[in-house]
């Protein structure tokens, strides 16, 4: 693997994690008990908690990262011979 496919990988991934991340743990004012401002969404979160949220997705990206860079340097799994099309 290049730095830059190991680059754009990390990106992709970390984005996609991302969106999986971001619905943990939000709620909404009328679940705090907190008054709703004018104009403000009703599905908009109390405490959205952003900084933990991308941390976690970075942490979560990593690992994953790592597992498959591993994979690919230690020849775990063949990933050329796996999507090969002739086959």
């Amino acid at each position: 693997m290049s730095i830059a496919g190991g680059i754009v990988i990390y990106v992709i991934v970390w984005w996609v994690v991302l969106f999986t991340v971001l619905p943990i743990g939000v709620r909404i004012p009328p679940e705090t008990g907190e008054e709703m401002v004018p104009g403000q969404a009703d599905g908009a979160p109390s405490r959205p908690r952003l900084l933990f949220k991308f941390l976690l997705t970075t942490a979560i990206t990593t690992t994953l990262f790592l597992a498959l860079w591993a994979s690919d340097h230690f020849a775990i799994i063949n990933w050329r011979e796996l999507f090969d099309p002739k086959s």
